[in-house]
């Protein structure tokens, strides 16, 4: 039996190397991988955006998928004046500030006075790709990650905002502030409140186990003893 030939989609691997802004034309014309290229690309900096607004990952992917379909609907709308990764970060947020205001939980990225500021602090960084080599590790790691969600889930919403997409996403201040839509110099002031809230709830959560470090009982504590008596025998 003669083997149908089955056409390969060639031009997939190509399309991942495409920039955003010649990808952008082929999706108008509704390539379907161009789609598909656009959104591998773009989810978890829309992911990431999503969850530090609505701090639900559930809705934060639903979030992430309204704002694709609400681009993709409307790309004729795109004039390339901002870059396209913008254009689409300031719809998820806008989506996802929707979704807060509409359960009045929130007065909105706009609405918080920034009168005080506060000194820099460290950045904090989040475990990343690095590869786990045994179930222990994995499971440090998974604990060191819910221990920096949580305290980043406790953030006021503007300044959740702007240490994901500053600190977590790695963006520069002034891109962050793009995104964003605020003052270079406001997202600074934010970012710097955020950073000091971050490192006094982690401090907090972790000040109760200072306690318990280094153990040196049980099995380890007798056999202490044992070498030590055993050293005085002969002058006991």
């Amino acid at each position: 039996m003669t083997a149908i030939p089955v056409p390969v989609a060639r031009h997939q691997p190509v399309l991942a190397t495409l920039a955003d802004a010649d990808l952008v034309p082929l999706a108008k014309r509704g390539d379907e991988p161009a789609v598909r290229a656009i959104v591998q690309r773009h989810n978890q900096r829309l992911f990431r955006t999503a969850r530090a607004v609505i701090r639900n990952d559930a809705e934060a992917e639903d979030v992430v998928q309204a704002a694709y379909i609400k681009a993709f609907t409307n790309l004729a709308a795109f004039r390339g004046e901002a870059e396209f990764s913008t254009w689409l970060t300031r719809i998820a947020l806008n989506e996802a500030l929707a979704r807060v205001r509409a359960r009045k939980n929130t007065t909105g990225l706009e609405e918080i006075d920034m009168q005080a500021t506060s000194a820099g602090g460290e950045v904090v960084q989040f475990p990343s790709s690095l590869s786990a080599t045994d179930p222990e590790t994995e499971l440090s790691r998974s604990q060191a990650r819910q221990l920096l969600e949580q305290a980043v889930d406790e953030l006021p919403n503007d300044f959740r905002a702007i240490f994901v997409l500053r600190d977590v996403e790695g963006m520069s201040t002034d891109e962050a502030a793009s995104y964003l839509g605020i003052r270079p110099e406001t997202a600074k002031t934010r970012l710097h409140r955020a950073r000091k809230m971050m490192r006094q709830s982690i401090e907090k959560r972790l000040s109760g186990a200072f306690s318990a470090l280094f153990p040196f009982d049980g099995a380890r504590c007798a056999f202490m003893a044992d070498r030590v008596v055993g050293a005085l025998a002969p002058t006991l």
